[in-house]
């Protein structure tokens, strides 16, 4: 085991499939610990540091939606990738909803799972590691372009991947409203337009005041949205 091993948490009631994630993930060089219910992965959790989670979202007790909504509750920063057998949008909806980053709908191919995870940690790193780019500045709050990374002064407000591109995309044109099939493109995460919205409700939850008369994230009736700074 090497110490630039990234770490990754498994969670899921499938035995079988925990085993196969272990060996599978494994193999590609990567660190994997495993849990077979939320209540095992907070224990884990508290005592170490993982780098992705890859964390089911029907299991008992708990579900991951549960759980993921607990992590950010807590303000922990682990990217989380979810996995579901259902679906319907809104199940997608919902995962990314609770703070999910992405979601792999079962039964999936592995290599899908290793390219999603490699993306997932890449964006995260970029976060952390980037240096220089522009920023806009807005409400208190300044967005680094070329890491992606939202602060409130100097502390990091988590983003997911999803809001991360959303956020970016209309940070590039400030005072410029962005329509919404540019905003699905830019963010493919996000997949529809109505997903668009979604994204933007969070976004606005963490950065409005008063999320009902957004002053930094607004409307533009029959277009899209527009970012508007100080």
């Amino acid at each position: 085991m090497h110490d630039n091993q990234a770490h990754i948490l498994v969670v899921d009631d499938d035995k079988r499939l925990r085993e196969l994630l272990h060996r599978y993930l494994s193999d590609q060089d990567l660190r994997v610990s495993t849990a077979a219910d939320a209540e095992e992965a907070r224990g884990k959790l508290s005592g170490l540091d993982f780098d992705l989670i890859v964390l089911d979202v029907m299991m008992p007790g708990e579900s991951g939606y549960d759980l993921t909504r607990w992590l950010r509750q807590q303000e922990r920063q682990i990217p989380i990738l979810m996995l579901t057998a259902m679906e319907e949008v809104e199940s997608r909806i919902t995962g990314l909803e609770s703070g999910a980053d992405d979601y792999l709908s079962k039964p999936f191919e592995p290599r899908e799972l290793i390219l999603r995870i490699n993306a997932i940690m890449r964006r995260a790193g970029q976060a952390q590691t980037d240096s220089g780019g522009d920023k806009i500045f807005f409400g208190g709050f300044s967005f680094d372009l070329a890491r992606s990374e939202l602060r409130r002064g100097e502390a990091y407000i988590h983003l997911t991947s999803a809001e991360s591109c959303l956020l970016k995309a209309l940070a590039e044109t400030p005072g410029i409203p962005v329509s919404r099939d540019r905003l699905a493109q830019a963010s493919p995460e996000i997949g529809n337009q109505r997903s668009i919205d979604v994204q933007m409700t969070r976004l606005r939850r963490k950065i409005e005041p008063d999320k009902k008369t957004p002053r930094y994230l607004q409307t533009v009736r029959g277009t899209g949205y527009v970012l508007m700074p100080d």
